[in-house]
């Protein structure tokens, strides 16, 4: 039997000297229609045959395994010749190699020509000399040092971001098992809008500086926040930018707190888990792209002088910093932001929603027919008004164009217009 098989030499097929029998036997042992004494006659007779043949091809000299080239790796070369004696069978091995293959042809192809066109030997002789053999070896050892670097250098790379993946799992696993998320939301909305404030009120400055007016409209217009900062600094006899700070804070935790009473902590626990699990999520997802495209051009950093793994670390770990930031930056945003609505308000809002659909009107449905044709359908109120024209029906008419019923409007002020 001649069993074919690439590269890693089917290490997953137990290649049995006569046969596997016991497959065979439990086979037998499972087959319901025998009983146990056929069972047992069945499998001896199975075990003799298996017998002659196991001796049979130990006599032929057991597995022969032949190879047509070289792997890269001696690991995978001494994989495939232990094929040939699997549990002490008997067998042999013989690896076919040409000087036109890819190791030969890199690494050991120019010095073994030279010696063949020394020696004068005629095209496809085989040779068996031990420089051959050795050549052949240095140039896997060489292949094999090449791979080490290659996987050392990027399981540097890869500690970088599994250190940051263990501290967002980290924080994902506490935000899944807690239950409460104030201090954290907490914490995330003053360091949010510290930074937003002292964007506006740099730290230890002076009040000619600030731009209370940008302050008092970024935080009306985006984050809902009505705090006139301007009338109470010209009450105030003395201000600082600590106070200022105070202020945002003290106003926005009051506007969230707002929030939070009209549905119940429980319930905006709820909200505020989802919110963050979904922030954090997407922003490591972005994150990981970003790494991704950072260490395919890491390596240029080289020609600048400079080691390209340490300006990975350094400029990763700016990333890093960028991503808390925009977690902490988005969550706020979106619970400072959403508007909690009574069931009153969502009633009403429903009630505006249905009266705006049943103006509108001239809504015309086409839908094809099990013939295959195109069937129009115009809706009740379209056919009403179609009644004012003459004849009953409206020709087709541009909406521009003068309206046929004659009141001399155009169409689409008429009865081509929509309500």
């Amino acid at each position: 039997m001649i069993t074919i098989a690439t590269n890693m030499a089917g290490r997953g097929t137990d290649i049995v000297l006569g046969g596997n029998v016991e497959k065979l036997i439990e086979a037998i042992e499972t087959d319901e229609a025998l009983d146990a004494g056929a069972k047992e006659a069945e499998i001896a007779r199975l075990r003799a045959n298996w017998t002659q043949e196991h001796e049979q091809v130990t006599g032929l000299g057991g597995l022969r395994i032949i190879a047509t080239e070289r792997h890269e790796s001696r690991r995978i070369d001494n994989q495939l010749r232990g094929r040939s004696g699997r549990q002490g069978d008997l067998g042999s091995s013989r690896f076919y190699l040409s000087l036109d293959d890819p190791l030969m042809r890199i690494f050991a192809g120019d010095r073994v020509k030279a010696i063949m066109e020394r020696l004068k030997m005629p095209d496809g002789e085989a040779i068996e000399a031990g420089i051959v053999t050795r050549s052949i070896e240095s140039a896997q050892r060489k292949v094999e040092a090449r791979n080490f670097d290659i996987r050392k250098q990027l399981l540097e790379y890869d500690d970088v971001a599994n250190d940051q993946r263990k501290v967002i799992y980290q924080q994902r696993n506490d935000i899944m098992d807690a239950s409460s998320l104030q201090e954290q939301i907490a914490s995330l909305r003053e360091g949010c809008f510290t930074d937003l404030t002292r964007q506006y009120v740099p730290v230890e400055s002076v009040e000619e500086q600030w731009d209370v007016a940008g302050l008092e409209k970024v935080l009306r217009d985006e984050w809902q926040i009505e705090l006139p900062l301007r009338q109470e600094m010209e009450a105030a006899t003395a201000i600082t930018d600590d106070d200022v700070l105070e202020k945002v804070i003290a106003a926005a935790d009051a506007a969230f707190a707002d929030k939070v009473e009209k549905i119940g902590q429980e319930n905006f626990t709820q909200f505020e888990r989802m919110v963050l699990l979904q922030t954090i999520d997407s922003q490591w997802r972005e994150h990981l792209s970003a790494l991704d495209y950072l260490r395919q051009g890491i390596h240029l950093r080289g020609y600048a002088q400079k080691q390209p793994k340490q300006e990975y670390k350094r400029e990763a770990f700016e990333l890093f910093g960028q991503l808390l930031d925009s977690v902490k930056n988005d969550v706020t945003k979106v619970l400072m932001t959403v508007k909690v609505q009574s069931s009153e308000q969502l009633e009403q809002a429903a009630e505006e929603m249905e009266s705006r659909a049943e103006n509108i009107v001239n809504v015309t449905y086409t839908a094809p027919t099990e013939t295959g044709g195109v069937e129009t359908t115009v809706d009740e109120e379209s056919q009403r008004r179609s009644q004012a024209a003459p004849g009953g029906t409206v020709p087709r008419v541009g909406r521009n164009d003068p309206c046929p019923c004659g009141s001399g409007k155009k169409y689409k002020f008429c009865h081509g217009k929509l309500n």
